[in-house]
């Protein structure tokens, strides 16, 4: 059990951690899904009986909705922390006032058929047939037969006649109606009880900057790493959040986990030779928050970190890339056995692949340091009298390589449900990294920096001089001071983590589904990451939460997702797939990513096929500095949306499930990254004062959802994605012309080829969309059974799209856990893109059959995927 881990997190006086009995056996009853008995009926709102307006004009026509006659929302409260938000239940009184019937089963289904059967008697009783009036009555048809019949021998029985008479008038009619596509009954009216616009600008309009701050002020007083109890108890504040919003299939997602943690004197890094120099490093940063705050601290290690207990010469090598450990070696400078001291960012900006660079350049431990040329005072005031990184701070993180696998590394590609026997070892996994290292402050760098003078190379190369004060910069060598590296750590094979879920289910196609994720995980107090995304994140939930006690529901079912151990691994996400990996394939449409939802003012996006769905929603939020909307500053900028790497919880979405992902985040300058100085003091006073940046995510976020889950149409665009699919074969052309003279070996042609198919599928594709809405207009907002059936259709093979894009059978060689052919992390960059990544991970090993192979078999996947659009 979580409450009974034998780390150093400990509950807090001021804030009492349940047990896990103690949070499950209060779980309210309102975390079962079901459709409350104040909710209109299902096909009420699809078939547009309750409307009393008259048809819209074309002009008139909101062409997102499938919604509404009501002109506005007004009567949904204000969203302030102190509403009573009360007015749910008079938007029911005026529903009722208006003849709407509320049906008392859960399930509306008996409602629904009297409905339907009252409708049908209504219908067929005012029936006005253009020609009725020179219609015989029945009386006189009656009264005239019998005695045109008079001199026929038989006497046929008159009731019974007539009986069949009207029996065939009414099938007739019935036949008529229902070809001609004008009953009730069989055609779907496009504006129902909620007009769409009233509902974005409810979403916009009622989102509060205060409850989002209150939201982030209550996540961060506590640290909570992965399978803490701090993150048990955030997890189960969570699901009470999501609960008293009023989301249904509430609940925790349990899985079983490889992490580790730091033991109290289990790390050091000391210089021990010669004994003239010798020091310690203190490695702790300092407190972030005064003692009375009595706020625990995480202690500073790496996660996924290899133990170890290891000594060796100190040799300083930058940025720890794989070109810095070459120029060493190009200097005549021998790593083998050394510890190597490398700084954060830089040419190689994932630290995990900085380990692997020093471990494969000879060196048996690594230390990776902040300097303050990259985060500190070099850029700036820091903390606590400025936004940048303070002398003690340390930035902690994974060190797994996620560009290899994913999510819980002693399970690549099946889950680690409680119980699951199979495992992976952690010895010579491919994951994780094979020698120990450990990071630090600058403050403690210094000394390490100053013990290499004289030694080596005498550094002139500014690119290769930090900014640590009072340093001559050397690069070291064998004859270095000796240091000493301990990792002596805690290893759980088995740690438990939670994942919270929560959904709104939907009204037309309830099994497909709009994934909302944020990571609730943080290294330290998590301001920023993940904080300032799940501070959001709850707000949103709260607004829909508004909605649907109003009685709204979307087309599709929006599920919520709070991941935790994510900045281990993307575990929680990963895990997730994993379980339920043919559901997502099969049902999955889309999944929308917040991480660090605001660390600077700069709206920055990942997703081509969401570009024209963002570019709408971002026409209506106004940046809060300059008072022109994103879209103005974006189009000034010229600014295009990239494909999706590694780094956050979209990885296994896309990568591994085949549903098409998008990343956000409001970006700046440097900040007390994964410090314990990245904490709601840094945001309330230089993050975000105000925080109208983070509100102004939340409109971005919500507005998203209401198009992803609501609009008849999915709002993808396949123009844009298939553009940007004929730029990804330009540029992977030049990067296998940049690697070799034998780069003509791999001929690119049918990769060429498949580009430009899907080009001329999409434009066929996106204007079957455009004839639709056309349709719809004409028609001033009904569309047929026929037509629903073809739209939701077409929205399935948009949806599976991008799983057709799964190589599910093989995968990249060497990873076969990545199965998608365009989208995969680089290999040398855990948070970069490898656009084709099959082929460019054969021609950077310059396997040139191999490569050869993969453009073949991306090609054929292109345009198999392409041609299934339309057929």
């Amino acid at each position: 059990m979580v409450d009974e881990k034998p780390n150093k997190y400990e509950p807090y006086e001021f804030l009492p951690i349940p047990t896990y009995e103690e949070a499950t056996s209060s779980r309210p009853s309102s975390s079962q899904s079901y459709l409350g008995p104040e909710e209109v009926s299902h096909d009420a709102e699809r078939q547009g009986l309750l409307t009393r307006s008259q048809p819209t004009s074309r002009d008139a026509y909101q062409r997102p909705a499938v919604e509404s006659a009501r002109s506005s929302l007004d009567l949904l409260p204000s969203s302030g922390a102190s509403s009573q938000r009360s007015s749910a239940e008079a938007l029911r009184r005026e529903i009722q006032q208006m003849e709407v019937e509320i049906p008392e089963d859960p399930n509306g289904r008996a409602a629904r058929f009297s409905k339907r059967i009252t409708n049908l008697t209504h219908s067929l009783s005012s029936i006005n047939v253009p020609f009725r009036q020179w219609l015989p009555s029945g009386q006189y048809i009656r009264a005239r037969i019998p005695s045109v019949l008079q001199g026929f021998r038989f006497r046929p029985d008159w009731i019974i006649v007539g009986r069949i008479f009207a029996i065939l008038l009414v099938v007739f009619i019935i036949w008529l109606f229902f070809v001609s596509d004008l009953f009730a009954v069989g055609s779907r009216r496009m504006n129902s009880r909620f007009n769409p616009e009233d509902l974005r600008a409810y979403v916009q309009g009622h989102i509060e900057a205060d409850n989002i701050r209150q939201n982030l002020q209550d996540a961060t007083k506590y640290d909570h790493i992965a399978g803490t109890k701090g993150s048990y108890f955030l997890a189960t504040w969570v699901e009470t959040a999501f609960i008293q919003a009023g989301l249904e299939l509430v609940g925790l997602e349990k899985f079983e986990v490889y992490l580790n943690y730091p033991k109290e004197g289990g790390r050091r890094v000391a210089i021990i030779d010669p004994p003239e120099l010798a020091w310690e490093a203190r490695i702790e940063e300092e407190l972030a928050y005064p003692p009375e705050f009595q706020a625990q601290q995480t202690m500073v290690f790496h996660g996924h970190s290899k133990a170890g207990n290891v000594t060796g010469p100190l040799i300083y090598a930058n940025y720890g890339s794989k070109q810095d450990f070459q120029s060493l070696k190009d200097q005549g400078i021998d790593l083998k056995g050394s510890i190597a001291l490398v700084r954060y960012y830089g040419s190689q900006p994932d630290r995990s692949l900085k380990i692997r660079a020093a471990e494969q350049a000879g060196a048996v431990g690594c230390i990776i340091y902040n300097d303050p040329a990259d985060d500190g005072f070099l850029k700036g005031e820091p903390y606590p009298k400025g936004r940048y990184m303070p002398e003690d701070g340390v930035q902690r993180g994974a060190v797994g390589l996620s560009s290899w696998i994913v999510g819980d590394v002693l399970s690549p590609g099946f889950a680690s449900l409680p119980g699951e026997p199979k495992r992976i070892s952690k010895d010579n996994n491919p994951g994780l990294p094979n020698i120990p290292s450990i990071p630090l402050a600058w403050r403690d760098a210094k000394k390490l920096l100053q013990a290499l003078n004289g030694h080596g190379r005498h550094i002139e190369d500014p690119n290769y001089k930090g900014g640590v004060p009072d340093v001559e910069w050397w690069t070291g060598n064998s004859r270095s001071p000796t240091v000493h590296l301990m990792n002596d750590q805690i290893e759980k094979d088995r740690e438990g983590i939670y994942n919270v879920l929560g959904s709104i289910t939907g009204l037309e196609q309830p099994e497909k589904s709009i994934i909302v994720g944020n990571h609730r995980d943080a290294w330290c107090f998590g301001g920023a990451d993940p904080g300032s995304g799940t501070a959001v994140m709850l707000e949103v939930v709260r607004i829909f939460g508004e909605l649907r006690k109003a009685g709204w529901r979307p087309l599709r079912t929006i599920q919520f997702a709070s991941w935790d151990g994510e900045e281990y691994n993307m575990i929680g996400s990963t895990e997730h797939v994993e379980s339920r990996i043919g559901d997502l394939r099969r049902d999955a449409f889309a999944y929308l990513n917040v991480d660090v939802a605001v660390s600077g003012t700069e709206f920055k996006a990942q997703g081509p096929i969401f570009e024209s769905a963002l570019y709408g929603v971002l026409g209506r939020v106004i940046d809060p500095d300059t008072n022109r909307t994103i879209r103005e500053i974006w189009e000034e900028k010229n600014t295009s949306m990239d494909g999706l790497g590694s780094g956050s919880d979209f990885v296994a979405f896309l990568d591994l499930a085949g549903t098409s992902s998008l990343d956000m985040s409001f970006e700046g300058p440097p900040y007390p990254y994964h410090s314990c100085y990245d904490n709601f003091a840094w945001m309330d006073k230089f993050g975000d004062p105000g925080f109208q940046y983070h509100k102004a995510m939340a409109q971005i976020w919500a507005l998203l959802i209401l198009d992803m889950a609501d609009r008849p149409l999915l709002p993808f665009d396949f123009n844009v994605y298939a553009r940007e699919v004929a730029r990804y074969v330009d540029d992977l052309e030049q990067y296998v012309k940049s690697k070799s003279a034998d780069a003509a070996k791999v001929n690119l042609q049918p990769l060429q080829a498949a580009a430009h198919e899907f080009m001329r599928n999409a434009k066929i594709f996106e204007g079957w969309g455009t004839a639709w809405m056309n349709m719809v207009d004409d028609s001033s907002g009904f569309e047929s059974n026929a037509m629903a059936v073809k739209r939701m259709n077409h929205n399935t093979r948009m949806g599976n799209f991008e799983t057709n894009l799964l190589d599910v059978d093989g995968g990249l060689p060497g990873r076969e856990q990545f199965k998608h052919i365009i989208f995969a992390p680089e290999l040398e960059n855990n948070y970069g893109a490898a656009y084709f990544p099959g082929v460019r991970d054969a021609v950077d090993e310059g396997e040139w059959a191999l490569a050869q192979k993969q453009v073949g078999k991306a090609a054929n996947m292109l345009d198999y995927a392409a041609k299934k659009l339309n057929n």
